[in-house]
């Protein structure tokens, strides 16, 4: 029996063991009942203690499955939908097409949303900013991402990404967890249920949030949840201001040898739970709590940029200096990661524009181009580039066709998951290198499909993980990030 195996075996032995608990214990007091019910009311896994146990890092114990070219991992996503057509996947002819009703042999009956469907008409509009070549390869890069167009030999672009999904929430679930049903466990939990964290006082996965000018969809905390996954491994959202986890600070009067006293008998407490009632997730709430204790002395330190050189905040761009801002997540993202933090994700939000698109969409770009170029040129100047993974893209792209009439300056693009362009760096990626193309209204795909499945197989396999491997029983399946479906590493795009 392989290790992995086991660890399945005495998972589903402890949580029969849990459930047989349940009826053995039922003629306790009512009061024992009770307090069993609130302890047990807060997530965490028998799977965490074991692989606690099993490997200093946390991880589980045969993983990595190969030699991994990333330790880390930067996602940089941009909630909305971003359009490739302005900014990235650009080709003069589209230019010839403006004002043309988009041909029904390029729609082919596609599915729409109720936010166009109504429409009478689909006219193609053209790019809505000028383009021009960078980059040793000579890429088309969009005016209104001009840092980045400087970094286009450090990247790989990927033009013909595509999901099935075209609606906000089914969309962004499907990239982050593999399908668009909620309930699944998140990228960045598969990475830390797998791999586990080198760094003690941080959690493995973090997650950080900031806003544009454009519309504000909702974001849940179940795109950064476990799901079935030991609870240990969801994402940790770190907030803007004075108290960036909440509920980590300790009470005033509480000072720091009275808490860890405290801990240490709700330690105890716990312990004499587990042995009476075989709930596994109370051996992980004792780790969690030593976790929050330990954070309280490194998260501050994370947010404080007092130490960081003129020169690096100059990196960034002004923006640096507001707190909760995409410029300052990502400056705080190459602290995380210098601590060996191995999941980091930033969710920029604004990308839906329907309408107004020319202002939004230019105020999106202004407010990452400059952070992102920055980022990359800081983690090359600190030598970690090599070694880290930084993924860009959103849930969809946008259409071809307006949404709202071409006299007016405020239209927009709808919601459009055929082709959009996401892009890769660092860590084993192919450097100044472009991937698929779609057709000359940017409409499908002609050459080379990569599934969002596809995406994320990539992405585990650059930090040592066969998708295939890395799975979890539950529900009688062994349930995997890439899904049931088929899914590839995307070999075209490693160096």
């Amino acid at each position: 029996m392989s290790s992995n195996d086991l660890t399945r075996s005495l998972f589903d032995l402890q949580t029969s063991l849990t459930r047989r608990s349940l009826f053995a214990n039922a003629s306790r007091p009512l009061g024992a009942a009770a307090l069993a019910s609130l302890i047990g009311s807060q997530s965490a896994s028998a799977d965490a203690a074991i692989h606690t146990t099993a490997d200093s890092n946390g991880g589980l114990p045969d993983l990595p499955h190969f030699a991994p070219k990333a330790k880390r991992v930067i996602y940089l996503m941009m909630t909305g939908g971003p359009s490739h057509i302005d900014t990235w996947d650009y080709k003069p002819e589209v230019r010839k097409i403006h004002g043309q009703e988009l041909p029904e042999s390029i729609r082919n009956g596609q599915r729409i949303t109720t936010m166009t469907s109504g429409q009478n008409a689909f006219p193609c509009v053209a790019p809505m900013f000028n383009f021009s070549r960078h980059g040793q390869n000579g890429t088309w890069v969009s005016e209104i991402l001009p840092h980045t167009a400087r970094m286009v030999d450090d990247i790989c672009l990927v033009k013909s990404v595509h999901t099935e999904a075209i609606n906000h929430d089914p969309a962004i679930t499907f990239i982050n967890t593999g399908v668009q049903q909620p309930g699944k466990a998140s990228i960045g939990a598969w990475v830390s249920y797998g791999l586990g964290s080198p760094n003690r006082n941080l959690p493995s996965y973090v997650v950080m949030i900031s806003r544009g000018p454009g519309q504000k969809q909702a974001l849940y905390s179940r795109l950064w949840g476990s799901g079935f996954l030991p609870s240990q491994h969801q994402g940790v959202a770190l907030r803007a201001g004075n108290s960036p986890v909440l509920y980590l600070n300790d009470p005033d009067g509480i000072d720091r040898p009275t808490r860890r006293r405290m801990l240490d008998r709700i330690a105890e407490i716990n312990q004499e739970t587990y042995s009476s009632f075989g709930d596994p997730e109370t051996l992980t709430r004792i780790a969690q709590y030593e976790m929050a204790f330990r954070m309280q002395t490194s998260v501050p330190g994370l947010m404080d940029l007092t130490s960081e050189t003129a020169e690096t905040r100059a990196l960034y761009g002004k923006d640096i200096e507001t707190p909760g801002s995409f410029a300052r997540n990502c400056v705080i993202a190459r602290k995380l990661a210098e601590q060996g933090v191995p999941f980091v994700q930033l969710f920029h939000r604004g990308w839906d524009q329907h309408g107004n698109l020319p202002k939004l969409l230019r105020g999106q770009c202004e407010s990452i181009d400059q952070p992102i170029a920055g980022l990359i040129t800081d983690l090359k100047q600190r030598g970690m580039f090599e070694d880290t993974l930084i993924v860009w893209g959103g849930e969809f792209g946008r259409t071809i066709y307006s949404q709202g009439t071409l006299t007016a300056d405020n239209h927009g693009r709808d919601h459009h998951g055929r082709c959009f362009t996401m892009w890769m760096a660092g860590a084993g990626i192919k450097r100044g290198f472009e991937f698929g193309r779609t057709d000359d209204f940017c409409y499908n795909i002609v050459e080379n499909p990569v599934h969002i499945r596809d995406m994320n197989a990539t992405l585990l396999n650059q930090i040592g993980v066969d998708h295939n491997r890395l799975t979890f029983r539950y529900q009688g399946l062994d349930q995997k990030l890439t899904g049931a479906e088929p899914a590839r590493v995307v070999d075209e795009l490693i160096s």
